[in-house]
């Protein structure tokens, strides 16, 4: 069987979290996979330090790899958000990793991260609920057999977390289906009689994110929103940071297809320093600039810096390139507003053109821009 194209993060970190099981000495919350400082660990890792661990029956050392950069302090609140009895809402601007997060702390938590539901102008309530077997349902009626558990559902029973993804996609009313849950910790389901309220058990928690930029979202209730703790989460700043972790995640994705592509830190600077600027609208000379209308976040640097190896891989010599780089940042920085041309173009014209006289990486990058102006 071939391997999955994403798998779910406490399969892609298995031996990171069995390495911290094995080593968690700290107490845990009840249902709880790891204890809190654990959990910590796995989401800021161990700065090198490797952890002594049983794994496929040998004795190993395993380094627990940093997967957020940004503040210890987030983090931290976060945890401490999930020790209470309100949800945790993660909200910020689209591509900051809210969903990553969201996933890692499931996945350290409660050992599962796939108890998902995905926010959309098309949920409803049975999704967040639950819903039926229409065939049992008409051959049996209304019985835990017939029953078709929401993940949320699943959540309460088994004392875990769900991931409630694009919260403000659904509509309001969608939303406020979560103010009973949340509140009373307990789910009415009145068609099973005797068995009709199911109660959480203690770890059970809700991990929501919401967008708070795009076309389609949806304001959320006071009701609601008091039974969140909000955490928003920023853009990286540091671009040494935000290098690290968009040349690790490109060459994570090109190991998963077994493509071998040398990416050379000056081209990643390249990359990296241009989505900065068009984020910011300003460059580290202090030239202001026009932000396109499209998000210009990590995650799409990633997106970019993945293609860009893909196309030196395949119709290139191996090696990434500035060039590479050109050929598929247009379709990142232009969606659907053609006004963005403009704002590119005096960006290539003035900016690039500056640093291409002093970079050899920039000069050939500015060699491109027929590539990326047309």
């Amino acid at each position: 069987m071939s391997a999955s194209i994403q798998p779910p993060a406490e399969t892609r970190f298995a031996e990171e979290l069995a390495a911290l099981a094995a080593n968690d000495k700290a107490p845990r919350p009840e249902n709880w996979s790891l204890s809190p400082q654990a959990v910590r660990q796995f989401i800021l890792g161990s700065e090198g330090a490797a952890l002594t661990h049983e794994w496929e029956g040998k004795k190993t050392k395993t380094v627990i790899t940093r997967k957020y950069y940004g503040e210890t302090a987030l983090i931290e609140r976060c945890v401490v958000t999930l020790l209470g009895h309100r949800g945790l809402m993660l909200v910020g601007e689209p591509g900051t990793a809210k969903s990553m997060l969201s996933e890692l702390l499931a996945a350290a938590i409660a050992g599962d991260s796939k108890l998902v539901i995905q926010g959309t102008a098309g949920t409803t309530d049975d999704h967040i609920k639950y819903s039926w077997n229409y065939a049992l349902l008409l051959a049996e009626g209304p019985s835990q057999r017939s029953l078709v558990p929401s993940p949320l559902h699943i959540a309460m029973q088994r004392g875990a977390l769900a991931r409630f993804e694009e919260i403000t996609r659904c509509q309001p009313e969608i939303q406020d289906t979560l103010v009973s849950l949340l509140s009373d910790k307990a789910l009415h389901i009145p068609e099973l009689g005797d068995d009709s309220v199911l109660f959480a058990r203690k770890g059970f928690n809700v991990i929501a994110t919401a967008n708070l930029r795009d076309r389609g979202v949806h304001e959320m209730s006071s009701a609601l929103k008091r039974r969140f703790n909000f955490e928003t989460v920023p853009p990286l700043a540091d671009k040494k940071q935000e290098m690290e972790l968009v040349k690790r995640q490109a060459e994570a994705l090109l190991a998963d297809s077994n493509i071998a592509v040398k990416c050379p830190d000056e081209v990643m600077e390249v990359l990296v320093t241009t989505f900065q600027d068009l984020r910011l609208g300003r460059t580290e000379e202090g030239t202001v600039i026009e932000r396109p209308s499209t998000v210009m976040s990590t995650a799409e640097a990633v997106a970019v810096a993945h293609a860009a190896a893909l196309d030196a891989h395949y119709f290139g010599k191996g090696t990434l390139e500035p060039e590479h780089l050109a050929r598929q940042l247009l379709g990142t920085a232009l969606k659907d507003n053609a006004d963005d041309i403009k704002k590119l173009r005096h960006y290539v014209d003035v900016v690039v053109k500056a640093r291409a006289a002093k970079s050899k990486a920039w000069d050939r990058f500015h060699q491109a821009r027929k590539w990326i102006i047309r």
